[in-house]
């Protein structure tokens, strides 16, 4: 029987999954990233917990077919190099040929986000669906489109960057070194920087209630959403802005890239309606009816899963 191994790393914790020929999760590893150690212990330490998959679950290495990996930062999937990864420290480092040295199967590597909707949109939420635009709300926002079952990559694999679309009116400081980034609002960190600021312009809520100022920087956007299903204005003035603001990016790319679905993952999508329902006014607002008639907004299915899910079958795809 064939297998695949689907690789989710992150800056925190590496995850590897073991796939059957069906994309379905065999078994998975969690272990820490460490990516202080260096590039080529990252590499190492990732070939170590593939093998210790196929022993632990007894499977010859003769059967597994190949292994894909999804990033984060930019990746060159073609030359399979980590073009830049601030979490990483890569800098043109040659991931999937140094990987593959070590375990003697193909490896194919892609960003994170877009290995997460991949797998969204052949395995998860957006099945089915010819043309798949989707997202990921976590600490910032990126995004990828799949169309006819190929990803879209743009000028320098560089396409997706959602969050970085400048909104009117929004004055906070982005890690990228603009100003005023989509992200800075519509994210798990842009959610609970809107709280904290009101909260230090001195707005009354039931979040000043649960954190003094001292405990003030371990609001989370979960908080925000706990406050909100407790009737408080501040909280459902967040939610509704922050909606209102990914509404007006997203109403931008389904006019670009005229999408049959839109699949929306990552920790702050699990607001679900609070923030969803001001996102989907606004999207049908700022949309030619052609647009918005054909469109299906859905939450991801494959929640901790995707990137497994996603890098597996990229790696299918390409072998």
């Amino acid at each position: 029987m064939n297998y695949w191994v689907g690789i989710d790393l992150g800056g925190t914790n590496m995850v590897c999954g073991l796939l059957d020929d069906q994309m379905n999760i065999v078994a998975k590893l969690k272990k820490p990233t460490l990516a202080s150690q260096g590039s080529d212990d990252i590499i190492r330490r990732l070939a170590e917990t593939v093998h210790e998959l196929l022993e632990q679950n007894n499977i010859h290495k003769n059967d597994l077919q190949g292994i894909g990996m999804g990033s984060p930062g930019f990746i060159n999937p073609d030359l399979g190099i980590g073009v830049f990864s601030a979490n990483l420290g890569w800098k043109d480092y040659p991931v999937a040929a140094r990987l593959q040295e070590l375990t003697n199967v193909p490896v194919s590597i892609d960003n994170d986000v877009r290995m997460y909707v991949y797998g969204e949109s052949i395995q998860g939420a957006g099945r089915g669906h010819k043309h798949v635009l989707g997202i990921t709300l976590g600490t910032g926002i990126a995004a990828a489109v799949v169309s006819n079952g190929q990803l879209f990559y743009g000028g320098g694999y560089m396409a997706g960057e959602i969050g970085h679309i400048p909104m009117d009116g929004v004055t906070a400081q982005c890690g990228c070194g603009l100003v005023g980034c989509l992200e800075t609002v519509a994210s798990a960190t842009g959610i609970a920087r809107q709280a904290r600021e009101a909260l230090l312009d001195g707005r009354t809520s039931l979040l000043g209630d649960w954190f003094d100022s001292d405990s003030l920087a371990r609001l989370t956007a979960t908080d925000v959403s706990k406050a909100y299903d407790e009737g408080d204005e501040l909280a459902k003035e967040v939610m509704e802005y922050t909606g209102r603001a990914l509404g007006k990016g997203l109403a931008a790319a389904v006019t670009l890239f005229s999408p049959d679905c839109i699949v929306i993952g990552g920790g702050a999508a699990l607001a679900g309606e609070r923030l969803f329902a001001p996102m989907r006014e606004e999207i049908q607002k700022n949309v030619i009816a052609g647009y918005w008639e054909k469109l299906t907004i859905v939450r991801g299915e494959l929640i901790d899963d995707g990137g497994v899910i996603g890098s597996a079958t990229f790696a299918k795809s390409r072998a």
